[in-house]
């Protein structure tokens, strides 16, 4: 029944796009239709009836852009975009002592791919043309005047505010977010790599070689590496996520127990490890459980131990270590956190269940538990996937040693996707499949996120706590 309902829903959104896709083109149609010679014109020169109309304001504004985006596509965007199917055929070399320059496989896939979303912006910008001109056509025909150029200008600070506030954000976004990552989704369907350095030595297409290889459980494949580091990361993500946040709300309930002295010194003592930088802390712990550091030095000076203990050597050892070592990091965190729920939990609740005889063990269970995690869910969810990229304790620690087996790509026992990424990317200048590990991270996080929240307490039952 609920893959019948699925099905229809998918249907439904499917027959709703081509119904506004096909009412799109129908409004395009009439518009060129019923539209005078000025709304004609405007199909091909950009605020043209507007500019007839004496709408000089925005006439002006769509005739700058078609020309400032007809004028980087054709002077700079297509001598990028026309090779972009290749990534470049003439490699840059020398002849004797003269340098001849050819194509640029980087800067052709990057240029390349920004002439591309200039395409894009085009057609938008043209459909946004031909709309003004219908609603202008319209206001004439229904008798109404149109708005003069000063009710333009005042709109983008009233109506219109909206777009004006977003435009310049929603730039950024798109240059330094938008386009790196399709940039990098690219990248993974190419040869980039240590051996296809441009200019010198061009990279092309390759299609999904990159994610065979990913899956491939060969000798010189990278399925063996890539589900050992899967697997570590998501035990990982787990452990240094619940362990924090249940060991928190203990530590939280601990302070502000009734006859708890000196709860002010506890907290401060706790977020102390809050404020000195993680940077500097995470090194020091490394070297302090290093084999001639100073926890295997007075073990073995007090005669606890005869050999030092190789918490870095050692692979499970390590990952023992770094969990316990993230637990000093993160219960602070939860225990600031859980210190105001707690404080929000309705004191009748508890007053009532003490009436009926509850333990406190059952009041934890069936009172604050429930709270905390309708409250919570939504930071829990947060906290996962972070750890699930969570750079700083792992690289700090131990750099993802113990290399051992026969992982490759430069892989050790403790790293996760996103270090093994980066030792790919930073040392072995292996970019085509650190690209198809950032999908990869990419679909795994996204994956656990949008299951995960949809199991929420807090999505849903909404009203449940209200």
């Amino acid at each position: 029944m609920a893959n019948t309902k699925d099905g229809q829903k998918k249907k439904s959104a499917v027959a709703n796009y081509f119904g506004i896709l096909g009412n799109d083109l129908k409004e395009i149609g009439l518009t060129f239709k019923e539209g005078d010679f000025k709304t004609r014109l405007s199909f091909l020169i950009f605020g043209f009836g507007s500019l007839l109309r004496g709408l000089w304001l925005r006439g002006l504004t769509l005739l700058g852009v078609e020309a400032g985006l007809l004028y980087f596509i054709f002077t700079f965007g297509w001598q990028y975009l026309s090779k972009l199917g290749t990534l470049g055929t003439v490699a840059t070399s020398k002849q004797g002592r003269k340098t001849v320059y050819g194509d640029n496989s980087f800067l052709i896939l990057l240029f390349g791919l920004l002439a591309l979303f200039a395409v894009i912006a085009f057609i938008a910008v043209w459909r946004i043309n031909v709309r003004v001109n219908r609603n202008e056509q319209l206001i004439l025909k229904s008798g109404r005047k149109l708005p003069t150029n000063g009710d333009d200008f005042k709109s983008l600070f009233d109506s219109n505010f909206d777009k004006t506030l977003m435009a310049l954000p929603v730039t950024g976004v798109f240059v330094f977010t938008v386009l790196p990552i399709v940039f990098m989704i690219c990248v993974a369907f190419t040869n980039y790599d240590a051996n296809h350095q441009p200019p010198s030595n061009l990279f092309t297409w390759v299609g999904i070689d990159n994610f065979k290889d990913l899956f491939s459980f060969g000798s010189a494949g990278f399925g063996s590496t890539f589900v050992t580091v899967l697997i570590w990361t998501l035990v990982w993500a787990f452990f240094a996520t619940f362990i924090d946040y249940f060991l928190g709300i203990a530590v939280a309930m601990l302070i502000n127990k009734k006859g708890i002295k000196f709860k002010k010194l506890w907290r401060t003592v706790l977020v102390m490890t809050i404020a000195v930088p993680q940077f500097v802390s995470l090194l020091y712990v490394s070297k302090l459980f290093a084999n001639d550091g100073l926890i295997n030095g007075y073990l073995l000076k007090w005669g606890v131990i005869d050999q030092a203990i190789q918490f870095w050597v050692n692979p499970t050892l390590a990952k023992i270590t770094i969990i316990v070592v993230n637990i000093w990091i993160g219960i602070p965190y939860m225990m600031l956190i859980a210190t105001g729920l707690l404080m929000n939990i309705p004191e009748d609740l508890y007053e009532s269940a003490r009436i009926d005889g509850a333990t406190p063990w059952q009041m934890f269970v069936h009172i604050t538990m429930p709270y905390m995690l309708f409250v919570t869910g939504p930071f829990l969810l947060t906290q996962y996937t972070g750890n699930l990229n969570n750079f700083n304790v792992i690289f700090l620690l131990t750099q993802g040693q113990p290399k051992t087996g026969n992982l490759v790509g430069g892989a050790g026992r403790t790293d996760l996707l996103i270090t093994w990424l980066y030792k790919m990317t930073i040392n072995d200048t292996n970019y085509r499949m650190a690209a198809v590990i950032g999908i990869m991270v990419f679909i795994v996080t996204a994956g656990i996120s949008l299951v995960v929240y949809n199991l929420l307490p807090s999505v849903k039952d909404e009203e449940g706590f209200q």
